[in-house]
């Protein structure tokens, strides 16, 4: 097959170099997620509480203000009440408000919270090396730069993605 047919051949699968991009990009977290689901139900969380418990061990001892901890999170968390619900029902997180202001909501990890991500962290750096160990480091840095070109334009101006 040539190489001039293999764009027309694409096109035909997809509306446009766009779309292809993008499904590509759906597929793939796809792909890599279902392996990270699996590992965080045998621990009793999804991602998103993971990733609520990897940012305030980052901040720990500080305690964050909720909102900002719903601005840091990787993806929207669109019912972050709910979601710290189950985390600190789960005994991993607590919620301070403190006197001055009712209206704040301060969160910060516990001692069990900090044990579950222990446990938690030897499977996961299998996890992900599983996920993309296969890539070399110069195509996991040169996919990083890509993926970071991608999301840019529509990253908020203070966001630490950026």
């Amino acid at each position: 097959m040539s190489n001039e047919s293999q764009p027309e051949k694409r096109l035909g699968r997809f509306d446009s170099p766009e779309q292809e991009v993008y499904l590509n990009l759906w597929r793939t977290y796809d792909r890599l997620r279902m392996l990270e689901d699996s590992l965080f139900a045998d621990f009793g969380l999804n991602c998103q509480q993971y990733n609520v418990l990897r940012l305030l061990k980052a901040s720990h001892p500080q305690a964050v203000p909720t909102l900002e901890l719903a601005g840091r999170l990787v993806s929207r968390a669109p019912d972050i009440t709910r979601m710290l619900d189950k985390l600190e029902n789960q005994g991993w997180i607590s919620r301070i408000r403190p006197d001055g202001n009712r209206r704040l909501v301060l969160v910060a990890i516990t001692e069990t919270g900090i044990g579950v991500l222990k446990r938690l962290a030897e499977p996961l750096r299998e996890c992900h090396l599983s996920q993309l160990g296969h890539l070399t480091d110069e195509q996991k840095l040169q996919l990083c730069e890509l993926l970071k070109a991608a999301r840019g334009p529509h990253e908020p101006e203070q966001s630490p993605w950026r």
